[in-house]
């Protein structure tokens, strides 16, 4: 499912003579059936301008696709914000953009994790958005039949557009993402560097056309856990966690370093009907027992395949 979905052209036709937040609300209560909480509407309102903002390059072609509020494949997650289009050898490209409204943050000790406020009262670990963007690019790629028959290129970003550079959100710790799904902050020479980023991969538009074969393409099996443990243990990277899981897996990791014979730790895990506590708990069996720990799978249900 794709809200909203557009050219540039029209995208800014309805950020300047309408509210955009409200075209998308509209869409939004069309496509699920409900409205949409108070907060999805604000971050509409701020970070949509800001993407108009990005978008007024007379570089960046008037038809690329524009889409807003995807649906991630096999999750619960949606992309904020998504370009389509091709690279000058006609390659078909896609651009995520994950849009946040941060100004600051906190470093996790954990692997991919960033403390910030989220929307609550109180400031919480949550994923790096390097790491967010990428794992929704690489689970499009990994269930989303369209995009993998057709060779698109997944081009993952992150747009903190109220973020000054700390050192934080570019700290070190968080490399590994940040090669892989580089982070734009607020200033002109950062709305330079997004410009420069997405006219880089968005040589000529297509109407939207990709974005329609990606929201109608069928969704690929999911992999059986059972059968990729194999590969999960000579370090293949088979399953990708995203959000929640990520942030249950490196506390579950944090807690099996801290554990001893004289102070035990304990983690309960609950989530519904695929939510991810399975794939959660084989990649935590696989990268305990890589780190030499005695490590059991247990199993009310008996999956992973007969365990």
């Amino acid at each position: 499912m794709i809200v909203y979905q557009a050219t540039k052209s029209k995208f800014l036709h309805d950020c300047d003579h309408d509210q955009i937040e409200d075209v998308v609300s509209a869409r939004y209560v069309m496509k699920t059936g409900r409205y949409a909480p108070d907060p999805e509407f604000r971050a509409w309102r701020n970070s949509l301008t800001a993407m108009a903002r990005v978008l007024r390059d007379t570089d960046i072609p008037d038809d690329v696709g524009v889409g807003i509020e995807f649906g991630v494949p096999q999750t619960a997650k949606r992309v904020d914000f998504i370009l389509s289009g091709m690279g000058g050898d006609g390659t078909p490209q896609i651009v995520i953009v994950e849009l946040k409204q941060w100004s600051t943050s906190r470093i996790s000790e954990k692997d991919g994790i960033i403390i910030a406020n989220r929307g609550g009262r109180a400031e919480i670990e949550g994923t790096h958005p390097s790491y967010q963007a990428w794992s929704y690019a690489a689970l499009l790629n990994g269930f989303n039949q369209a995009v993998y028959e057709s060779g698109t290129e997944l081009r993952p970003c992150a747009y903190l557009h109220n973020y000054k550079d700390d050192g934080v959100i570019r700290n070190a710790h968080y490399a590994a993402y940040l090669d892989k799904a580089p982070v734009f902050l607020d200033g002109s020479e950062e709305l330079a560097r997004l410009r420069a980023f997405i006219r880089q991969h968005m040589r000529k538009g297509d109407n939207g056309d990709l974005l329609v074969e990606i929201e109608n393409g069928r969704i690929r099996p999911s992999k059986m856990l059972a059968d990729s443990l194999a590969g999960m243990l000579k370090g293949n990277e088979e399953f990708v966690l995203v959000d929640d899981q990520k942030v249950v897996y490196e506390t579950c990791l944090a807690k099996a370093a801290q554990a001893s014979d004289a102070r035990k730790q304990v983690v309960i895990v609950k989530g519904g009907p695929g939510t991810g506590k399975s794939v959660v708990a084989v990649n935590l069996l696989v990268e305990l027992t890589k780190r030499g720990q005695l490590t059991k799978y247990v199993s009310r249900n008996a999956a992973p395949r007969e365990v």
